[in-house]
């Protein structure tokens, strides 16, 4: 079984007991969240396709832990005219596991 999520503007196919990396979810590590935002499930041979979303189905997480990504190097310049930014950038994320999807 698996499902198709949407969360922090993205999409994600998960099944139970996968570990992703999403957008910052305001959530302590340890608590569970639950998404509703559920696209699509797949289950056994039958698959559900939302219109944009299937009705009551959620998908439930169990947040791990906290923290930023790699630091990227932002750099604005101008040619010839001695214009030049360097910026660092680290995106926050939430690592969670997927405790269970409800269809």
């Amino acid at each position: 079984m698996y499902a198709i999520i949407e969360t922090g503007g993205k999409q994600y196919r998960v099944q139970e007991g996968d570990t992703l990396y999403v957008e910052k979810l305001p959530a302590e590590a340890g608590e569970t969240v639950e998404l509703d935002k559920v696209l699509a499930v797949f289950a056994g041979d039958e698959l559900k396709v939302g219109a944009p979303l299937v009705e009551g189905a959620k998908v439930i997480l169990k947040v791990v832990r906290h923290g930023r990504g790699k630091k990227i190097i932002v750099f604005k310049y101008k040619a010839k005219k001695n214009y030049r930014r360097k910026k660092g950038h680290r995106q926050p994320f939430t690592q969670v596991t997927v405790e269970k999807i409800e269809a």
